[in-house]
């Protein structure tokens, strides 16, 4: 919106070129989104204190968990408002990518929000299904991605090639076809959702690595879609080039803004958690924009926290059914480190440094090539 303002005012006021820039619509997209968080939060948890919408414990879990029933959840409604509000406010809005992107997030979110409002009115942690979770993800990306493939959202969006990372774009690249492309997009986004929603468990835990690969990837959607007169970024440095992608940033900046907005409030002890409705649609955010920036592969880097904890789940869960034992003391991982006696600050500030550590790896790569 304040694009569109600016090119409709700029002839008459000089200064206002600035908002012609990626870089300073997302640092605006971040403080817009910083300041809504920071500002309605506390407003936000008591009303979600008035209506009773707490937590619900898993009668298996970490003792020191119990503490924390009934402290209010589906913080994730202001924090996705946060992010699609400063995206709307500070985006391109003919951008397609910032369209799809924000479909995704939203419709995930309105499928946490379900799952939220089931655990909370039953008083269980069961919720929606797993099976109900993954139909509705696939059947979403399906009929995205079918259709951009189709060439309904008149762009050119229809790159089915993946990029190896550490390696040249222009030597190393796979096609695999739209049918197996589709296919792979939807595990990608659907597995980076439920990989976020499996990793909050703990205090501020899912909510610092979201913000570390948002902040990453905010910067190769720029790299991959940025150009200075003659001079092509994406090409210079042997990376794919996806046009228009870019702007993805100020969706990624957006993201960092509301992160740290409500992770003033979800820090150690809480005051209140994401739920399911932030989880999912903060995963599948970034699973749409590492698919859309190309880095579908370089994401199993950047978002490497995400994968351990939900493959740390997906071993305890086969190993179990095989032999009846447990590989962890519980799953996911991160219980694993509270059983062994491991406080949970320190849980959660070691796999923030661990996810800090995997994006520099990333970012190394663009000079690698």
């Amino acid at each position: 919106m304040f694009l569109w303002l600016s090119q409709a005012l700029r002839g008459q006021f000089g200064p206002l070129n600035v908002f012609r820039y990626v870089t300073f619509r997302s640092i605006g997209a971040m403080a817009t989104a910083l300041l809504i968080a920071m500002v309605l939060f506390p407003w936000f948890i008591r009303l979600l204190q008035q209506k009773q919408i707490g937590q619900v414990i898993r009668d298996d879990g970490p003792q020191s968990h119990f503490s924390k029933k009934g402290t209010p959840t589906m913080g994730g409604v202001l924090l996705i408002t946060s992010v699609a509000l400063s995206t709307l406010l500070w985006s391109d809005l003919t951008n397609t990518f910032i369209w799809l992107a924000l479909t995704v997030t939203l419709v995930f979110g309105i499928l946490g929000f379900i799952d939220d409002f089931l655990k909370i009115r039953d008083r269980n942690s069961k919720g929606v299904t797993e099976r109900q979770k993954l139909l509705t993800q696939f059947t979403t990306l399906g009929i995205l991605f079918g259709l951009m493939y189709m060439g309904w959202f008149g762009q050119d969006l229809g790159d089915t090639r993946l990029y190896l990372p550490f390696t040249s774009a222009k030597n190393f690249a796979v096609d695999i076809g739209p049918i197996a492309y589709a296919l792979f997009a939807s595990v990608t986004v659907a597995g980076y959702s439920n990989a976020v929603n499996l990793t909050d468990g703990l205090d501020g835990l899912a909510i610092g690595p979201v913000m570390v690969s948002a902040l990453t990837f905010g910067i190769l959607c720029y790299l991959v879609g940025a150009h200075f007169g003659s001079f092509d970024v994406a090409r210079y440095l042997l990376i794919p080039v996806v046009p228009a992608a870019h702007e993805l940033a100020i969706l990624m900046a957006a993201v960092v803004g509301a992160g740290i907005g409500f992770l003033w409030y979800n820090t150690y002890p809480a005051l209140v958690f994401m739920g399911d409705v932030g989880a999912l649609a903060l995963g599948g955010a970034l699973g749409m924009v590492a698919v859309f920036s190309k880095n579908e592969l370089l994401s199993l880097i950047v978002n490497g926290l995400f994968v351990v904890e939900a493959a740390s789940v997906a071993l305890q869960r086969t190993w179990y059914k095989r032999t009846g034992k447990r590989i962890l003391r519980m799953a996911p991982i991160h219980h694993h480190f509270e059983k062994l006696g491991w406080p949970e600050p320190r849980v959660t500030v070691r796999f923030w440094i661990i996810s800090i550590m995997l994006s520099m790896v990333a970012l190394a790569s663009l000079k690698l090539r």
